[in-house]
């Protein structure tokens, strides 16, 4: 009779993953081109080898048991740990990672993001590039849960160890409405009981679980929450709400008048941004991190990250 190790192969663990995903046994043999009894087969010597039920064949659908699902939990565990590795000994073998992943946080100019990994492919390195689009504490987060090689958009991180980070620079936020809102011709300074009486716009923080962020929120106060700070800008100047957004990706709007500052009765908000990667030795970076990190220390690259924004 075959053992676990005989039977819990990558290929066996991706195939019980592909059955999960697609939901039947039939279906699963179509997207791996098997006939559905050589696919069963393969299932039932799992099961043998494991002396447990995988999935529940009582209906058409295949459902994961209890201890089904908990195989298939512990094997995409097991399959993201194998492509580690894969990855260590390929960084090894050439100094380049096969992949490098930025988390680029929404407050960060995509514009000179895409112009920096223009500069990167013209290296014509091994490498691929991944953005992942976050916001808030979602940034960090995608570097700290080892989803991301880099982070751009970062707030606090010195309290988290084995990250590294520096700053980009420093963002002023205004407060800001379309001219036809109804706070574009209130009393200055702004009073937080008139403000409290609108629509604030938030940007929704894309940590996935955990304590998330928000900033500038009145009690009480309706909520219209968007996904990123350019779908913030944009629903700002419809004039669907009103909120604090970062002065260099509001200007071209504020001196064409679509966007009106308003002052305060709260003083004005400054975030110092910063950039971070998880610590490693300098005599272990793979070049795609060392490249990237060079291109940081420029001043002139660090500002145009926060500052050169295209309008929405």
């Amino acid at each position: 009779m075959q053992t676990a190790r005989d039977v819990l192969t990558p290929d066996a663990l991706a195939m019980l993953q592909t059955i999960a995903a697609s939901g039947s046994f039939a279906a699963a043999a179509r997207s791996m081109e098997l006939v559905p009894s050589a696919l069963t087969y393969r299932v039932r010597q799992i099961e043998d080898a494991l002396d447990v039920l995988l999935f529940d064949r009582s209906s058409r659908q295949a459902r994961p048991t209890e201890a089904g699902a908990e195989l298939l939990r512990e094997g995409a565990r097991l399959l993201e740990d194998i492509d580690a590795m894969a990855n260590r000994v390929k960084r090894v073998a050439t100094g380049w990672e096969p992949q490098f992943t930025i988390a680029v946080d929404s407050i960060i100019s995509k514009t000179t993001v895409f112009e920096l990994c223009e500069s990167f492919f013209a290296l014509n390195p091994p490498t691929r590039i991944r953005l992942r689009d976050e916001t808030l504490s979602g940034t960090l987060a995608a570097l700290t849960s080892g989803q991301a090689d880099l982070a751009l958009g970062v707030g606090e991180a010195g309290t988290h160890a084995g990250i590294h980070a520096k700053p980009l620079g420093d963002v002023a936020f205004v407060y800001a409405v379309a001219p036809h809102h109804p706070l574009a011709s209130a009393a200055e300074p702004l009073k937080d009981e008139l403000v409290r009486k609108h629509r604030a716009v938030a940007v929704a923080d894309s940590i996935a679980r955990g304590s998330s962020m928000s900033f500038g929120l009145l009690g009480g106060q309706d909520v219209f929450t968007v996904a990123t700070m350019k779908d913030k800008l944009d629903v700002q100047l419809r004039g669907l709400g009103s909120g604090f957004v970062p002065e260099g990706m509001a200007r071209a709007y504020i001196e064409t008048g679509r966007l009106v500052v308003r002052r305060m009765e709260r003083p004005r908000r400054i975030v110092r941004v910063n950039y971070a990667w998880r610590h490693i030795a300098k005599s272990e970076q793979g070049k795609a991190l060392s490249w990237w990190l060079a291109q940081l220390e420029s001043p002139g690259t660090r500002a145009a990250l926060l500052e050169r924004h295209r309008g929405v």
